[in-house]
């Protein structure tokens, strides 16, 4: 059976079922719009480590077990854990594979890592090579600040169009059969360069990927926004997402007045200072497994698409005065 439709969009006639999740969030986006939508705060950064990096580890070890345990299963039970962050060698990942001590596929997609994964689990369990994969992600505002730009203690000012990393983790489980939100297609995405070399403008560099994958999927399902109760971007942040919608309309889309970005749901930057809004792999992952899915569980969403968008750099190349690729892999949910 052919599960491919048009260039670059795959079918999944198994329906890969969410069967369980979980959000682990800081202190800062337990603040937020979404706080009543998380299901744990950690508080202070630290989450009893001794390290930013280990408490990051703790914070994704902590949302697949969450997971796992809301799922009725146990960690011997899971086939696959595919899972990913921003640091280097995804260090929170492998550790947190370290203690859950499951077949592990450690992902890189920057921040769109949350839909790489959902994607890649969906092939294994559409595939029949297990009954359950784990999908999750996560990221720490501190410990990607010491990689990516500059000490905390350097105090150094942040421009508007600069992103606050979202301290938080998500993580689901997919199953071959349940009655969860299933996935149903999935399109993966190309590398995308527009050019932007701004370390602190990443939704100007992530936008024209969101828009090449997100036409290329309605083009390949012959289908439009308006057959979507919502699309989910993440993370363009308000600077990526008014570029997105530029975009689209520059490609005769007109007005898509049913697409919202997860760095812009999961801060409110009038109040939190966050400037163009929330970014990391633990923002969709946290926005996706805690406000979406329960939206989706309460039957107030019914057919929606997420689009993870990541920003493919490292600190090394950008000082070498190298653009920032871009890529954005997309799902689609229904009920």
């Amino acid at each position: 059976m052919n599960k491919r439709i048009g260039e670059r969009t795959l079918y999944f006639p198994s329906r890969p079922s969410v069967h369980g999740f979980y959000s682990v969030v800081g202190e800062k986006e337990s603040q937020g719009p979404l706080k009543d939508w998380f299901d744990l705060s950690i508080g202070e950064g630290h989450f009893g480590e001794d390290s930013w990096e280990k408490a990051e580890s703790k914070l994704m070890e902590t949302a697949a077990l969450g997971a796992i345990n809301r799922a009725g299963l146990t960690p011997e039970q899971i086939q696959c854990f595919l899972g990913g962050d921003l640091l280097n060698q995804c260090i929170s990942a492998n550790y947190a594979s370290r203690s859950l001590q499951i077949p592990f596929l450690g992902l890189y997609g920057a921040c769109s890592t949350m839909a790489e994964s959902l994607i890649a689990g969906s092939v294994f369990v559409d595939g029949s090579f297990g009954d359950y994969a784990l999908c999750a992600t996560s990221s720490h505002f501190c410990s990607a600040e010491r990689q990516f730009r500059f000490p905390l203690e350097y105090g150094g000012q942040r421009p508007p169009t600069a992103q606050w990393t979202v301290t938080g983790s998500g993580a689901c489980v997919l199953s071959s059969q349940g009655n969860g939100p299933s996935i149903t297609h999935a399109t993966i995405g190309k590398v995308v360069d527009a050019g932007i070399t701004d370390l602190n403008n990443m939704g100007a560099a992530m936008a024209p990927a969101a828009c090449d994958t997100l036409i290329t999927f309605f083009k390949d399902t012959k289908t439009a926004p308006k057959d979507y109760d919502m699309i989910f971007t993440g993370d363009l942040g308000e600077i990526g997402k008014k570029l997105l919608h530029q975009l689209l309309q520059d490609q005769n889309f007109g007005a898509v007045d049913n697409l919202e970005d997860c760095g812009c749901l999961i801060f409110d930057n009038e109040t939190q200072d966050t400037h163009a809004g929330g970014s990391g792999c633990g923002c969709s992952a946290s926005v996706l497994n805690s406000y979406i899915l329960k939206k989706m569980q309460k039957k107030e969403l019914k057919k929606i698409l997420f689009m993870a968008t990541g920003a493919l750099m490292s600190p090394t190349i950008s000082m070498q005065g190298e653009s920032i690729p871009g890529i954005a892999h997309l799902i689609q949910l229904e009920n």
